[in-house]
């Protein structure tokens, strides 16, 4: 297999990743042959004191290490010294593990002595991107496993991968935000937490689901123009047309695809629309039955609104506790997700769905987040 075609088949598994978590270890370890790395970790957050982790999952030689996860939130991460000055770093700049520690701190630091060392990152890579609705997103890579240590080749790789890593999470988290990650072709055209169009490879429109259906009825912002999908101002539509253009770009000119985000004008008075376009491969998703190429995501701010979990305590009876779980997985968060950003053990994160299934008489996780996301249209106020 050539550089070009390994390239391309990450990128494949990208795109395929960010439409569900279960397919994110594929391209971990695909991430690793790419750029030469010993493992690699993803956090999404947001905040600057109390962090919300949205997303969090370490790799070790291909395998993920949960143990490692809630074991670095609870104990390293409060006092882990790069992670202030990791913040701060320019987005998009790659920066040596042991460059974010001061000289006094590398013989002292708990975090870089046992942590990095343990993981066998004292020579990895961190680099810091700014993601969807000020979320930051940390990319962390072990140490290069290429002889000399990291080369403009390997470095070259990771650049290139940068923009791909910041659109899989603004896909994922688009879809995380409307309890939609893991759904089929299918069960995305039934969802009415975003909307959803599917194009084929030549961009026509096969399918749209209901919200989406409405929006291109009225011409809000977009509009269904002869069976192709378009923008009704010609600057939104000339960098939309731009995203469905490199979304469908056919193999061999894969390097620059990956399709993209931008938001779309509409009428006077009302939000703008966050369109995400990402192209759709046949990597175990149950997508070649049918002809589409390429998903049009759809957000429209303010649409969903947030979750209350003293509102969902008292109209589910369900403790404090196990309400912040239930919010959290009806957010999208998986259970190692919510182990990380509640600092507790994903075992203790399954005891409590556990006791939420037994008081509301429910077996599944999709049954329990039906019944929180059940509960936004109730006012918080009461």
């Amino acid at each position: 297999m050539s550089k070009r075609e390994a390239f391309e088949r990450l990128l494949a598994s990208l795109h395929d990743a960010a439409l569900d978590d279960a397919l994110w270890p594929a391209t971990s370890r695909l991430l690793d042959e790419a750029c030469a790395s010993r493992g690699n970790s993803l956090i999404v957050g947001e905040g600057s004191r109390n962090v919300k982790i949205h997303f969090a999952q370490f790799y070790q030689h291909g395998q993920r290490r949960p143990d490692l996860e809630g074991e670095y939130f609870r104990f390293y991460y409060p006092r882990d010294e790069r992670m202030p000055r990791l913040r701060q770093l320019p987005d998009g700049r790659l920066t040596l593990v042991k460059d974010l520690y001061t000289h006094a701190e590398l013989k002292s630091s708990p975090a870089y002595n046992e942590w990095v060392r343990r993981l066998g990152s004292q020579n990895g890579l961190n680099v810091r991107l700014d993601g969807p609705d000020g979320t930051r997103i940390v990319w962390s890579l072990g140490s290069c496993t290429a002889p000399g240590d990291w080369g403009s080749d390997q470095v070259d790789v990771i650049q290139r991968l940068l923009p791909h890593i910041r659109q899989f999470v603004r896909v994922r988290q688009a879809l995380a935000g409307a309890n939609a990650l893991g759904a089929s072709l299918v069960g995305l055209i039934d969802h009415s937490g975003i909307g959803v169009i599917q194009l084929d490879r030549r961009g026509r429109i096969v399918e749209a689901n209901g919200p989406a259906c409405d929006l291109l009825r009225r011409g809000d912002g977009l509009s269904d123009q002869d069976g192709f999908l378009g923008a009704w101002l010609p600057a939104d539509n000339a960098r939309l047309q731009h995203l469905l253009a490199l979304s469908l770009a056919p193999f061999g000119r894969q390097e620059q695809a990956g399709g993209g985000s931008t938001t779309i004008r509409r009428s006077p008075g009302l939000p703008k629309l966050v369109v995400h376009v990402n192209p759709v491969h046949d990597r175990g998703l149950g997508f070649s039955a049918l002809p589409v190429a390429a998903l049009v995501l759809i957000v429209e701010p303010g649409s969903q609104p947030r979750l209350d979990a003293e509102l969902v305590a008292e109209a589910l009876g369900l403790s404090a506790a196990e309400s912040q779980v239930a919010v959290m997985l009806a957010a999208g968060m998986t259970i190692g997700d919510v182990a990380a950003a509640t600092n507790r053990q994903p075992d203790t994160v399954r005891v409590l769905i556990k006791r939420a299934y037994r008081k509301l008489g429910i077996s599944r996780q999709v049954d329990l987040a039906r019944l929180v996301l059940s509960l936004q249209a109730v006012s918080p106020r009461r």
